[in-house]
């Protein structure tokens, strides 16, 4: 039977299978032995050991598409990072260091402001004007009067989208508006893992339909993804790239240099300036951070 695993906790693992629902397994010792270890997203065929009580072993993992590192999952197909639009008003620093995360680890990102109804027309065009440039595509909700969120979901049909954002933007509101009619499904799942409620938050896959899953993922202020360094930083920034041929030096940092490209860009207003505000602080705090020997 072929599943995928929604949520990984103290050596169980639990599998979802469209057509019967959520198998609680263990992974069999092969995988131990070769030091591999399931994650949260795995495609698995199992072997069901008990269908009423629904347990069974996972067998075999098959080959991921992706694996990431912050937060530890596989075969995702997308991100959608939740601000709102107003109420709390953005944070652009937090939003770029998701986007530098996920540019490193080659996940595609939707950004999607939430609570546009408190916003006019003019504030969502200075929105776009930050990153359209960059190549991101953007999407304003309102999980209060379900603006959008029809347009969300078909962006979502059949893909696996980790789901981030800070607290008050409306993140959960709009989960919800997502999951109609499978909320009992995942109130199933929180009841059969209801002993690791009480430990760290893991990430989880919640089924929105037969291929369809998104999964919360806890906190994403972090830059500590292992291997990340300040020369990594302005690759992470899709707009920087079509001007860095012009800058005069090799390995140019794109901060103090003369005749830098990405500066000449900045100038002349093809880059946004609170985008490029941030890569400087967050090459400073990258420049800064203990080495790990």
């Amino acid at each position: 039977m072929q599943g995928k695993i929604v949520k990984g906790i103290s050596g169980f693992y639990y599998v979802h299978v469209a057509e019967t629902g959520i198998y609680e397994c263990k992974a069999k010792g092969a995988f131990r032995k070769d030091k591999i270890k399931p994650l949260v997203g795995d495609d698995v065929t199992i072997a069901v050991l008990d269908e009423d009580k629904k347990l069974g072993n996972v067998e075999e993992i098959h080959p991921r598409s992706n694996e990431l590192i912050r937060p530890a999952v596989s075969n995702i197909d997308m991100a959608l990072v939740i601000f709102a639009a107003a109420k709390p008003q953005p944070n652009f620093n937090l939003l770029d260091r998701f986007l530098c995360m996920m540019e490193y680890q080659k996940v595609p990102v939707t950004i999607c402001f939430n609570k546009c109804d408190l916003i006019d027309d003019e504030e969502k065009e200075q929105l776009r004007k930050i990153y359209e440039p960059a190549g991101y595509n953007i999407l304003f909700t309102s999980a209060k009067t379900k603006l959008h969120v029809d347009e969300l979901k078909k962006l979502l049909e059949g893909k696996t989208t980790a789901v981030a954002g800070p607290s008050g933007v409306g993140k959960s509101s709009l989960v919800n508006s997502l999951q109609d009619g499978v909320r009992m499904e995942t109130g199933g799942i929180s009841r059969k893992i209801e002993r690791g409620k009480h430990t760290t938050r893991h990430s989880e896959l919640i089924p929105i339909s037969e291929k369809t899953y998104i999964m919360d993922t806890p906190g994403f202020s972090s830059m500590d993804v292992p291997g990340f360094e300040k020369e990594d930083l302005w690759t992470c920034y899709p707009e920087f790239r079509e001007f860095e041929p012009n800058c005069r030096f090799q390995g140019c940092s794109h901060i103090s240099e003369p005749d830098c490209g990405v500066k000449d860009a900045l100038q002349e207003g093809r880059i946004s300036q609170i985008r490029y505000d941030n890569y400087v602080l967050l090459y400073e705090e990258l420049k800064n951070k203990p080495k790990k020997y």
